[in-house]
């Protein structure tokens, strides 16, 4: 027996400070009233820094100074000098991307190994791509002479702090408008080191500007009325409260909300591949992921088999420290969130389905939840309905492609589906009738900048990414 040896990431790559204060016209500034949070670590619960929480004066002077600037300069800027900018920027992170990566896990709670090899490398590319894209406007398909729209307001979630702030605030620079960011209220400090690099790469102020603070601050920069355009990725409520608000104003609008994706096996899928596809799709990133494969749908004739190779492979998945390149699964992102997983799973228990998860033992301290299957599941079941956003999965099964289909269709969210088969007949027949935005075959979360990615019904509308991802900031 070989004994563990932790490989922990150092955090002395991170300069933490004990506070932050908002990013306004280029400068850190105190807010207006003085107000602040704590953001804290998931996996210790302990304080990482006092960040500043914006009010609504400080909303009114971010719009003012985001709209000065697009006037006078990045609005009337040439394509060529934009891509320059955001060039530096892309650079500036692959250069910090291990303070970033270290960042993101201390703040987010998730494995140092998914911020380090997948959200970094993502960010950066997704700054690159767009960069490419600042002087090409005229021959993305939107018409001969495209104009950006103006002043952004975009609002992101916690589950991808840093990857989410360049899906939105890329393509907005390199179509030629100016933004005003929310960065969630739990995960701040990734877009607070963001609005650094904007000032090293000497991005002109107000072009980025960065608001921290809770729901009221989101809350007042997208009913603000020098927006005119609102971007937004969080759960579907909120996404109804934000399309209800702006409704009858001239603000654009994209909505990136919930998910409850369909993982579909068949019975000529190969079994270990699919499993570890099963594994990425639910378990990455704690399975706070909008498109995870939460519910499981496998032929019949091949359930057992399945689930018996799933739940041996789960039983060497590692929870633990988020820093320790040997964790495989993270800590839960927050207490509120940790208590709407357990709640659900809870219901699910209660409900008639069988719950399973392997023998793990859990820290003593931060916010924690092994991973856990459910079988026996009907569609009638919430763990089947409701996004859980958590590491547990729902299992059920299927007879023929007609069934799997209708099954998967079965939800008011469609984001996302994945298709295991060995028959590339059989993934295109169904990829045309499932109503999901993103249908992955024989794989699940591969994302690409160049590929445009939203969703259907209560999912949202818009794309982001890819050339599409381009068309919600420019008048077309």
């Amino acid at each position: 027996m070989f004994e563990y040896a932790p490989a922990p990431e150092s955090r002395s790559v991170v300069d933490l400070k004990p506070s932050y204060g908002l990013f306004i016209d280029g400068a850190f500034v105190d807010p207006s009233d003085g107000g602040s949070f704590k953001s804290i670590n998931p996996a210790s619960e302990e304080v990482l820094a006092e960040v500043a929480e914006a009010g609504a004066p400080d909303v009114e002077r971010a719009v003012r100074a985001a709209r000065k600037a697009y006037d006078k300069v990045w609005g009337p800027m040439p394509g060529r000098d934009r891509a320059k900018y955001l060039y530096r920027i892309a650079r500036l992170i692959q250069e910090r991307s291990r303070e970033l990566a270290v960042l993101e896990s201390l703040d987010n709670g998730k494995p140092i190994r998914e911020s380090r090899d997948v959200d970094l490398p993502l960010v950066a590319a997704h700054f690159f791509y767009y960069a490419g894209w600042a002087d090409k406007l005229g021959h993305a398909g939107f018409g001969p002479n495209p104009q950006p729209i103006g002043v952004a307001a975009q609002v992101i979630p916690w589950n991808f702090p840093l990857l989410m702030l360049a899906w939105k605030i890329a393509p907005a620079l390199a179509a030629g408008n100016t933004v005003v960011l929310k960065p969630a209220e739990t995960t701040p400090l990734t877009a607070l080191l963001f609005a650094e690099i904007c000032q090293q790469a000497d991005l002109p102020a107000g072009v980025v500007n960065i608001l921290t603070g809770a729901g009221d601050t989101g809350r007042a920069l997208v009913e603000h009325p020098g927006v005119d355009k609102v971007a937004f990725t969080g759960s579907t409520d909120v996404g109804r409260a934000i399309a209800r608000s702006v409704a009858g104003s001239r603000k654009k609008l994209t909505l990136e909300l919930g998910g409850k994706a369909a993982n579909i096996v068949f019975d000529d899928a190969p079994v270990d591949q699919a499993v570890e596809g099963i594994v990425n799709g639910i378990f990455f990133n704690q399975g706070h992921v909008c498109c995870a494969g939460s519910r499981l749908l496998v032929q019949e004739n091949v359930a057992d088999r399945v689930l018996e190779s799933l739940k041996r492979r789960m039983a060497h998945l590692r929870v633990g420290d988020p820093l320790d390149k040997n964790t495989d699964v993270g800590a839960i992102n927050s207490a509120a969130q940790l208590a709407r997983i357990r709640e659900l799973s809870d219901a699910g228990s209660a409900e008639g389905a069988e719950r399973w998860s392997p023998p793990c033992e859990l820290p003593d301290r931060g916010f924690w939840f092994a991973p856990t299957i459910f079988t026996g599941v009907t569609q009638a079941h919430r763990i089947a309905r409701e996004e859980i956003f958590g590491p547990v999965l729902s299992v059920l099964t299927f007879r023929t492609p007609a069934e799997a289909v209708e099954k998967a269709n079965n939800t008011p969210y469609g984001l996302s589906a994945g298709i295991w088969t060995d028959k590339g007949s059989r993934i295109l027949w169904m990829a045309d009738r499932l109503r999901a935005g993103v249908v992955w075959a024989n794989t699940f979360n591969k994302f690409d900048p160049t590929s445009p990615f939203g969703g259907y019904k209560e999912s949202g509308y818009g794309r982001e990414g890819g050339r599409h991802g381009l068309e919600g900031y420019l008048n077309v």
